[in-house]
């Protein structure tokens, strides 16, 4: 791995990547939660279903997924400073798009690009730590790195709340500017500028295959159930993605290098954390769609009080970084990722004890909760992945593993919208309240529970060398 001499201190990466990681950890973050908490406002301005704009949501998370096993190659190739430039400047044309639309394929449309550079933003700053930090460091590092981030989901929804009732919800796209091109300017004086050392060409044949295959299989799966949408060509998509991916497979077991190596699995941990992984992020990854939703529409809130309230789940995130290294080492891996995988999973379905006379505090407390548990499941299934990969492998794995995740978001929300939507259908028109939403979250709520299973399948002592813990 080259790395200019210049750059900075290899033992000041710890500290002085995350902080230049912050502004694309912000912006995803802060941009997931700012739109979901105003996908109701959009929706009576573009005169759509609110449930329709999971388009907006799934349009980026499958712009993620597609370019995202293009992110190492380029970061290795043309240098990570470089790449995490020109990324955030991509975002940030994107969300000038986004504030310019004025109809809901537009707003799909300028997603995708804003997905384009997210999609080099995040891959390279943990690849820069993954490359640059010992394994024994790794959890703390992963912790200090997404830290910063999870501002995002803390300031995102009572700022997306705000504009949309207060202002107008262009706002929430304008605000990224600024922040973008504070974060290139950070860069530029001090992300170090790593250039990888593999020789393989790029998988320009699996790219193309695994990109329209992911992103065909996605769009058709995703637009089940919008209205005006042709049912057949969603079903077109759905069939002629699978066919990519199955192609893509039988290129990626026989090449050299493949843009997503699928060879990864045959590490038995590593698939296992994957599998659990899916899982619980398929079942977590609704509740930032259904969440601002249920609040606003079942409970008859306003965008604001909505934000004022969801932010609390971004607080629960956050207090856990600061433990989640002392819990780890305390309690090891495999019981953390079974036990708080089940509370995890079944605090997916909490929001359904809210009610109208509910205090808001008290949803608060209760979503600050859900947040720690939540966030404890993620941080130990992301470190616990790389505990037995070997480190001419990291790039790879943490391309597969950022692919993996994308892809869950968009089949959480997918699910839960064609549970909202089937709930609706049985529902007298124009009925409100929160009876739609029970058959979602109980769906969701039951797919992350399920990650436990997975995880008993784990040696007692996995992740040991991350911890220091011996048996």
């Amino acid at each position: 791995m080259a790395q200019d001499p210049s750059e900075t201190p290899e033992q000041d990466l710890p500290r002085i990547v995350p902080l230049i990681a912050a502004s694309a950890l912000f912006l995803e973050n802060m941009g997931a939660t700012v739109l979901a908490t105003a996908l109701t406002d959009i929706a009576r301005d573009f005169q759509v279903d609110p449930i329709d704009l999971k388009l907006a949501l799934t349009s980026y998370l499958i712009s993620l997924a597609v370019f995202i096993p293009a992110s190492g190659w380029v970061a290795d190739r043309f240098g990570t400073r470089t790449v995490f430039c020109w990324a955030m400047g991509v975002f940030a044309v994107g969300s000038i798009a986004c504030a310019f639309s004025s109809q809901i394929w537009e707003l799909v449309a300028s997603r995708v690009v804003q997905g384009a550079g997210g999609a080099m933003m995040i891959p390279v700053a943990r690849l820069v730590v993954v490359r640059s930090v010992s394994k024994d460091k790794l959890i703390a590092a992963m912790a200090v790195l997404t830290m910063p981030g999870l501002l995002g989901p803390i300031v995102g929804p009572p700022l997306g709340g705000f504009c949309a009732t207060y202002l107008s919800w262009h706002w929430i796209f304008w605000i990224n500017v600024p922040i973008a091109m504070l974060g290139i300017l950070a860069a530029r004086a001090r992300l170090p500028q790593i250039h990888g050392d593999s020789t393989d060409a790029f998988d320009l044949r699996g790219f193309l295959l695994s990109g329209p295959g992911l992103a065909l299989t996605l769009i058709g799966a995703t637009t089940i159930g919008v209205e005006h949408t042709d049912h057949r060509i969603a079903a077109g998509c759905l069939a002629a993605g699978v066919v990519l991916l199955i192609a893509y497979v039988r290129h990626a077991l026989r090449h050299p290098a493949p843009v997503i190596d699928l060879r990864l699995f045959s590490i038995r941990n590593f698939r296992i954390g994957m599998i659990g992984g899916f899982l619980f992020r398929v079942g977590a990854g609704a509740v930032p769609f259904l969440l601002p939703l249920y609040i606003q529409l079942g409970l008859d809130r306003t965008a604001f009080e909505s934000g004022a309230i969801t932010f609390a789940v971004g607080i629960g995130a956050f207090a856990m970084k600061i433990a989640a290294n002392r819990i780890l080492r305390l309690v090891g891996f495999r019981n953390v990722l079974v036990v708080n995988g089940v509370i995890a999973g079944m605090l997916v379905a909490i929001p359904l004890v809210f009610h109208t006379g509910m205090p808001g505090w008290v949803m608060i407390a209760i979503l600050m909760l859900t947040g720690f548990t939540r966030s404890l499941q993620f941080t130990s299934s992301n470190a616990v992945l790389f505990a037995d990969v070997p480190a001419d492998k990291m790039s790879r794995a943490t391309t597969l593993m950022a692919v993996a995740q994308e892809m869950t978001g968009s089949i959480g929300i997918t699910i839960a919208a064609v549970a909202l939507t089937i709930a609706a259908s049985g529902m007298a028109t124009g009925a409100t309240g929160t009876a739609q939403f029970v058959p979602a979250f109980l769906a969701v709520a039951a797919i992350a529970t399920s990650c436990a299973f997975v995880y008993m399948t784990l040696p007692r002592d996995v992740g040991a060398v991350l911890t220091g813990r011996r048996r």
